[in-house]
């Protein structure tokens, strides 16, 4: 059905002329308007302004990683590939102890993360022994959290922000790079490699109300099974 339809300036026109008398204020036409839905039947329809994420490329994930590497900071360099390998938030990293590392299944227990919610995350085997040095230099040094500042204090979120700021600096990006961007990188890269939604959920952290269902029978190990397959390829 065609509805022919008086433009929005028009009928505002119209409108303005029979309320002009009244002297209107704002709270008043909020009022006329919703007494006006109520007799035409209206309801309110959300409208998704939700924008896709803003996914760096391979060549810029290359160029940042090599500056990293550079760097020799090797606390900088694990700190890093654990956002990179893990996709974890920046306030999930932050609160990452030592005991919460299982070397002997390549996870990462995170604890009271978004939501509330714990969950584990797979890291790659690869990173397995860069990941021991660290935590056995960091065992060494007293430390409760994974990475800790030189006066014995967890990192906050502005810090690792400004450390991920700096090498995106030194590599010469236009565009900075924040955890979350890393995030959303791990993610894309690996729905890219054919991996399905319902094995990403489970360690990615995100919930689906349509999908709850489904994801509620995945496992990890089934999780892990596919990310360890196709991790080898991972650019960095």
């Amino acid at each position: 059905m065609n509805i022919q339809r008086t433009s929005a300036k028009k009928k505002a026109q119209e409108l303005a002329k029979y309320l002009r008398g009244e002297h209107p204020d704002y709270i008043y036409l909020k009022s006329v308007f919703r007494e006006l839905r109520i007799e035409l039947e209206l309801t309110a329809t959300k409208t998704s302004t939700k924008q896709l994420p803003d996914v760096p490329t391979e060549e810029e994930i290359q160029r940042y990683y090599e500056a990293v590497w550079h760097s020799r900071n090797m606390q900088d360099m694990v700190m890093i590939k654990t956002l990179l390998y893990t996709g974890v938030r920046v306030s999930e990293l932050i609160n990452i102890h030592l005991e919460d590392i299982d070397f002997i299944r390549c996870q990462i227990r995170i604890n009271q993360g978004k939501g509330g919610k714990d969950r584990i995350v797979p890291f790659p085997i690869s990173f397995k022994e860069v990941l021991a040095m660290h935590v056995d230099s960091m065992q060494r040094k007293q430390a409760t959290y994974l990475f800790e500042s030189s006066w014995k204090r967890k990192y906050s979120d502005r810090g690792v922000r400004k450390i991920l700021e700096k090498y995106a600096m030194a590599a010469g990006l236009n565009r900075a790079i924040s955890p979350h961007r890393l995030r959303h990188f791990l993610l894309t890269w690996l729905k890219k490699q054919g991996i399905d939604d319902a094995l990403i959920q489970p360690y990615s952290g995100h919930s689906s109300r349509q999908s709850l269902e489904v994801y509620s029978r995945l496992s990890i190990g089934e999780a892990q099974k596919e990310y360890d397959e196709v991790i080898g390829k991972f650019p960095v």
